[in-house]
């Protein structure tokens, strides 16, 4: 498909054509986006939801515009929110809500969906309860996460608890994402603590942790109509350089064993099944923390156009802290890409245009 994106930018710069070919249905609702840790603007130099060469994977194609999405309909409505870059999602989910609020009074819109990237899956959750409380009727058609860690992510206990090669919080969280944890109204310590499973301290006088986090904003159709995720994961050469560091200088996840709760401590619910060194994360989160609702699949294709479809071969999760052991440990589904390639950041070869279109048309079927 990229070849065809640069065909149709070649014949529109000439003139020779109008509109170009939409393989997603146009949803009723627009999308929102709502972006992951250190978002929003860009991502160690890549903009956030993009492809690798800066592209806004939700912008239609108009008149002679290029670059543009020409697997979406040109008609398709977009937003992406903006909150704080390093916060808690109790914050940083309130913030997005008055975002979608925003929006929407300004669009005109009644409903809106959403895709949640990493901690945004998270904020996705408390903004569609913040909105329902306010608006008193359900405004979320359907809740995306892509990559989220929803039970944690060993990574954020590991820099927190300053193990081998973490000096500090925030030089290991810029480390990993850039200068953009130095920015002010950032609270790394705050940011770290949402993604570990448990609360982190029984001292510090505040709750923190996934599981709480969890209770606090569950999977209620009152807040959203449908609940879905996609799950990532690589391991080798191909995961990015930076993620490719964390594993080799930090921590390297084992994420695909099954347990109640946080049972071997390493921040995460499940646990470990003594091999790290596989694909069972991304290099930030483990497949045994990425599902919520319905799981998805995601199938490229070669000459026709991508799908997302449910996988119907893994049960639905409604309880986020009690999911069976199929749904922490099944690789089924699990998407090639490491955590930032979804998202725009390369190089790699992944067609993130067709891989959102996708998803737009998933939610067009159900929203």
């Amino acid at each position: 498909m990229k070849k065809l994106h640069t065909l149709l930018m070649a014949l529109c710069a000439l003139g020779l054509t109008t509109q170009a070919h939409a393989g997603a249905a146009k949803t009723t609702y627009p999308v929102v986006f709502a972006h992951g840790m250190a978002g929003f603007d860009d991502i160690l130099g890549y903009d956030y939801w993009g492809d690798d060469y800066g592209m806004f994977v939700g912008d239609t194609c108009g008149l002679f515009e290029v670059p543009c999405n020409e697997d979406i309909d040109g008609g398709q409505k977009s937003f992406v929110g903006q909150v704080q870059p390093f916060h808690n999602s109790e914050v940083r989910g309130l913030d997005l809500a008055n975002d979608i609020e925003g929006y929407m009074a300004s669009s005109g819109s009644t409903r809106v969906n959403l895709i949640g990237h990493s901690q945004g899956g998270l904020d996705a959750r408390k903004a569609a309860k913040v909105l329902y409380t306010r608006k008193g009727y359900t405004v979320v058609a359907v809740l995306v996460s892509v990559s989220s860690p929803h039970r944690g992510s060993p990574v954020a206990k590991y820099i927190l608890d300053l193990k081998p090669g973490v000096s500090s919080v925030i030089a290991a969280l810029a480390e990993i994402y850039g200068n953009v944890i130095y920015q002010s109204g950032n609270d790394a310590f705050a940011a770290a603590k949402q993604l570990v499973y448990n609360d982190y301290s029984a001292t510090d006088g505040i709750t923190t942790g996934a599981k709480n986090f969890n209770i606090n904003n569950p999977i209620d159709s009152r807040y959203a109509s449908r609940y879905v995720s996609l799950i990532t994961a690589q391991n080798g050469a191909s995961v990015n350089p930076a993620l490719y560091l964390v594993r080799k200088l930090f921590y390297d996840i084992d994420g695909d064993g099954y347990c109640v709760d946080d049972c071997d401590n390493d921040g995460a619910a499940g646990k470990g099944d003594g091999i790290a060194n596989e694909t069972d994360d991304d290099g930030l989160v483990g497949i045994n923390s990425q599902q919520m609702g319905y799981r998805l699949r995601y199938t490229e294709s070669t000459f026709g156009f991508d799908s997302v479809t449910n996988d119907t071969s893994v049960a639905y999760l409604g309880d986020i802290n009690a999911p069976t052991s199929a749904q922490m440990t099944s690789s089924s589904s699990v998407i090639n890409q490491d955590h930032i390639d979804v998202i725009g950041v390369g190089p790699d070869t992944f067609d993130e245009p067709e891989f959102y279109a996708a998803i737009f048309q998933y939610i067009a079927t159900y929203d």
